[in-house]
């Protein structure tokens, strides 16, 4: 169902680029700004692509809210704050506050070779 609305989510998305760009720029677009449409009232007549473009727009809203609903339900419980230091075999929320043993046991460094020598040879 997810994947559902977030393919028409992104045909929408298209959609309604594709719509703007085809409009004019007249500085009225969607109502705001001027425009000769009235004597009286400021706002230009609605176009056939304005009124597309808020349906559009309105639909482009509709699946945002609805995919968002939709990943708080899926969503784990309790902040990605709360699961910091927790690495996929930690069992405890404790911190070792003594630097690791070894390279490689915690820290970022690859683990020492044990075949390979400590320095180069020296050529005497």
């Amino acid at each position: 169902m997810e994947n559902v609305i977030l393919v028409v989510h992104l045909i929408l998305a298209i959609c309604l680029i594709g719509v703007v760009l085809l409009q004019r720029s007249e500085g009225g677009g969607l109502g705001i700004g001027g425009g000769g449409g009235g004597a009286m009232t400021g706002r230009a007549a609605a176009s056939a692509l304005g009124k597309v473009t808020w349906g559009l727009a309105i639909a482009f809203l509709a699946t945002s809210i609805t995919l968002t609903i939709i990943a708080a339900q899926n969503a784990e419980s309790g902040s990605v704050l709360d699961r910091i230091g927790n690495g996929p075999g930690a069992a405890t929320q404790e911190t070792d506050t003594a630097p690791p043993a070894l390279p490689g046991e915690g820290s970022l460094l690859p683990p020492p070779q044990t075949d390979a020598p400590l320095a180069p040879p020296r050529a005497d």
